[in-house]
């Protein structure tokens, strides 16, 4: 009887390791989630800039003619569970966060600037960071944006210095998916800019 007893008891112990196994392996494969509130607009992430960095794009307006669309620095930040699953399998988790953090091409006086909007510091001349002035975010949720294309939805808590607002609407679909579904290399994330996703890719 005591043999029995103890077996049971080792049974139990060994399936309740193998179901706390499950667990965490379950957890480490699942991708935090953004927040929302009530009515539907997306909470601004926490501590964004501790995320994984993948790449800063730039097309100034000083080589655009004047008036590029995006004439800031992007640094582009991915939460780092969904990253871990870029890793991994090569795909956007259901429940990737993408930020995207706009910043001024540093300026100096006229005098010390060039035509083209460079500038010379100690490194030599090029386009520098300067200020914030903007903080986006995309989502890919197929669930909660089933009409959107991929399943992506795309925010900003504002195009200014900070602090940006704190909660965001999504923007109209014509607005974003159009051109990430036209020119983006893997699921409407602009991967050809972001060296750090493609070194990661298996």
């Amino acid at each position: 009887m005591r043999t029995y007893l103890l077996s049971v008891a080792l049974a139990g112990s060994m399936l309740a390791g193998v179901a706390g196994l499950s667990v965490t392996m379950a957890a480490d494969e699942a991708v935090s989630a953004a927040k929302f509130t009530a009515d539907g607009q997306v909470m601004i992430p926490e501590n964004w800039r501790q995320w994984t960095y993948v790449g800063t794009p730039l097309t100034p307006n000083a080589l655009n003619g004047g008036e590029a669309p995006f004439p800031e620095f992007h640094n582009v930040y991915i939460e780092p569970s969904a990253f871990a699953h870029w890793q991994k399998t090569g795909t956007f988790a259901n429940g990737t966060q993408i930020v995207k953090e706009l910043v001024l091409v540093r300026q100096k006086d006229a005098d010390d600037m060039n035509a083209d909007g460079s500038t010379g510091e100690v490194s030599g001349v090029g386009y520098f960071q300067g200020e914030f002035n903007g903080l986006e975010l995309t989502v890919k949720d197929t669930e909660r944006f089933s009409d959107e294309p991929g399943g992506w939805a795309y925010f900003s808590f504002g195009h200014k210095t900070p602090p940006y607002a704190g909660m965001a609407k999504a923007f109209p679909t014509e607005s974003c998916n159009a051109c990430h579904e036209s020119s983006a290399a893997d699921d409407f994330v602009f991967t050809q800019f972001y060296p750090v996703l493609r070194a990661a890719k298996p």
